[in-house]
């Protein structure tokens, strides 16, 4: 856990300085915020956030431009993570090494995803603490290496909560409603929630979706319901967060790492 930096410090951050944490900052009304040579969006409150790639390791600069033309500055360093190796059998093998003619789908479904993670909104829904959308078993965490029927394939972006098909999927924090898919190839039904400034929930394998693309949702809404759509092996709940086009740990943002 990143501890709020001390009272006389004219700008806070506080979440996790590790790979694939989420930091949130306040500085004074009217400030300029740039990190790592990236202009952030800063609300009229002063309220900012950035994230921490999986692979982050290189030290990079926090800069504040202070309303009254001074700067402030502060080094971030990610705390280094084990990611665990994870194996699952018995799914289907084309959606493992998906046939020829479904490709076009997929990159269809990818771009529709992309498109989604690139809004950059004003609102700070993601202003309030976090709550978990769906309670459960974990199953799956964020950064394992997913080996798919013997297969090697790329991490794993999320972290997977089991729970009975058609069990209640509530909205972690308030937000506009970015993107909603009844049957994407590999994560069947998939909703996007827009938190604000680049911070993207998204929920896979949703047997329903209560929601429309466009819509408000409040902390706590039953957005969708668990089901086990796409590739999947039995009722979940796969919920991943972004910041921009940042992969980051959704389960940090509601508990801190042992």
């Amino acid at each position: 856990m990143l501890a709020s930096t001390a009272q006389a410090e004219p700008v806070e951050l506080t979440g996790q300085a590790v790979q694939g944490g989420v930091l949130f900052g306040q500085a004074p009304a009217g400030s300029e915020v740039t990190w790592n040579d990236l202009v952030l969006p800063i609300s009229d409150e002063g309220r900012f956030v950035f994230g921490l790639s999986k692979d982050a390791t290189a030290s990079t600069t926090l800069k504040v431009r202070l309303p009254d033309g001074k700067d402030w500055e502060k080094k971030i360093t990610p705390t280094v993570r084990e990611f665990e190796i994870q194996r699952i059998d018995g799914l289907d093998q084309s959606r493992v090494t998906p046939p020829p003619e479904v490709m076009e789908r997929i990159a269809n479904d990818a771009y529709l995803a992309r498109k989604a993670r690139e809004t950059i909104s004003e609102h700070v829904a993601f202003d309030e603490p976090f709550i978990w959308p769906v309670k459960g078993r974990i199953t799956g965490v964020y950064g394992a290496q997913r080996i798919l029927n013997g297969e090697p394939r790329a991490p794993h972006w999320g972290v997977d909560i089991a729970a009975p098909t058609g069990t209640p999927v509530m909205a972690p924090a308030a937000g506009i409603v970015a993107l909603v898919h009844k049957d994407m190839y590999f994560s069947g039904g998939t909703l996007f929630i827009d938190h604000g400034h680049g911070l993207m929930s998204a929920f896979l394998h949703l047997d329903d979706i209560h929601v429309e693309a466009g819509e408000w949702v409040d902390q706590g809404q039953s957005v969708a319901s668990v089901g086990s759509t796409g590739r999947s092996t039995g009722p979940h709940l796969d919920w991943r967060v972004s910041w921009r086009d940042v992969r980051v740990d959704a389960q940090l943002l509601v508990e801190g790492v042992d």
